[in-house]
């Protein structure tokens, strides 16, 4: 006998979000259930694509529904009854900032890998080299072409290797000219990359930040709906000392702080095998300890992190003793966009279920429209399902 889908529903209550510790469907995760001749399309409350632990979920709900004898269909959808903003940039559904208290501790390293891997594991991904002064994305992540211009005057990111990639070197007629430029010119700068720039469809958008707590923090922070912010630093002391501040930056304004993550943590000597703690240690363990959020990665000192010599960043190269340390982080980075992401949903279970249900639990055809602005699961998109095609990028 076919269950109905309310029994469907039970069901899935034994499927647990792994990081934040509820079932889905108290969470608010799961969105809608149908059954139609044998088939079960279950929607899910998702947008963190290729997040580990979204896709285990999705591997769990898949297996519920198997064993209810249903065929499973899965989509992921995330709209603006879940919290996502639409105003700005409505094609991208997660920005990243990645931020440092001050400069030298390899923000733009770890962001470029980030973007790199994110692309990697088959999101469509795309990076805003917001340090106006010093532009060093392209460095590496250096790019087929120039950018391009719409009919209507947008520009089109270059794209490298698949990341669409803008940044003020772009625009420099000389790649040693400095861009000598005052703080309204700045913050004209960063605007036009937010509204001028035709990013397309995009899982994820890392914005690589100046360092410090200036002005370009600041704006993004108002312009831009962020997902979370990574906070880079080494394990000195004065590095942390900054670091601790542009967090607190972050926090009194409500962006959430997904992690930190410790940059040159220590140096594995090739001859003799041990670690060295070269710059000290236990830095990120003293933010994390008095903050209350995670160490995302440990990076170790390594001369493949040197963009002079190499085709791009380390996370693209096989044969780097760094790539699986740059992994790592990217999947626990995706991983605490979906566990924020998941959580906002939860937080506004409350909200539909005191009689203000949003019209778009009904099912109308515009409510049931996509974050990006297709009907759910228009782009393939099957969660629990690493398939290619699951996130593709159009071409390029």
């Amino acid at each position: 006998m076919t269950l109905s889908e309310t029994e469907l529903t039970d069901r899935l209550a034994a499927v647990e979000d792994p990081l934040n510790d509820d079932d889905i469907v108290s969470m608010g995760l799961v969105d809608d259930v149908t059954i139609d001749d044998g088939t079960a399309e279950v929607t899910l409350a998702f947008n963190a694509p290729h997040a580990p632990a979204e896709m285990e979920i999705g591997d769990a709900v898949r297996e519920a529904v198997e064993d209810a004898g249903l065929e499973p269909e899965l989509r992921a959808e995330f709209r603006k009854e879940h919290g996502f903003e639409t105003d700005a940039l409505p094609g991208v559904r997660n920005v990243i900032a990645v931020a440092s208290g001050k400069g030298g501790v390899g923000k733009t390293t770890v962001a470029a890998n980030l973007a790199a891997g994110l692309k990697d594991r088959g999101a469509r991904v795309g990076i805003l080299d917001a340090d106006v002064h010093g532009p060093n994305v392209p460095r590496l992540l250096p790019t087929e072409n120039e950018p391009g211009v719409t009919p209507n005057e947008e520009i089109v990111p270059p794209a490298s290797d698949g990341v669409r990639v803008m940044s003020t070197d772009h625009l420099m007629p000389d790649g040693d000219q400095p861009a000598v430029m005052r703080g309204p010119m700045v913050n004209n700068v960063m605007m036009k990359f937010v509204n001028e720039v035709e990013w397309g469809r995009l899982d994820y958008l890392v914005v690589d930040l100046p360092p410090g707590t200036g002005d370009a923090s600041l704006n993004l922070l108002q312009s831009l709906p962020v997902a979370g912010v990574v906070i880079v630093t080494t394990p000195q002391e004065m590095a942390v000392a900054d670091a601790r501040k542009g967090l607190r930056l972050f926090d009194e304004h409500d962006a959430p702080v997904l992690g930190v993550v410790e940059n040159m943590s220590a140096f594995r000597c090739p001859e003799c095998g041990d670690t060295h703690a070269v710059f000290g240690e236990g830095g990120g363990d003293e933010i994390r300890d008095d903050y209350g959020v995670p160490v995302l990665s440990r990076l170790p000192v390594h001369p493949d992190f040197d963009s002079e010599g190499s085709d791009g960043p380390s996370v693209r190269d096989p044969e780097s003793p760094v790539r699986e340390d740059l992994f790592e982080m990217v999947d626990d980075v995706a991983d605490r966009v979906g566990e924020v992401n998941r959580r906002r949903v939860a937080e506004r279970v409350g909200d539909w279920t005191d009689g203000d249900e949003p019209e778009s639990a009904a099912g109308s055809d515009e409510d049931r429209t996509g974050a990006d602005g297709e009907e759910p699961g228009a782009d393939g998109e099957d969660p629990g399902s690493d398939a290619p095609d699951a996130t593709a990028s159009p071409a390029e």
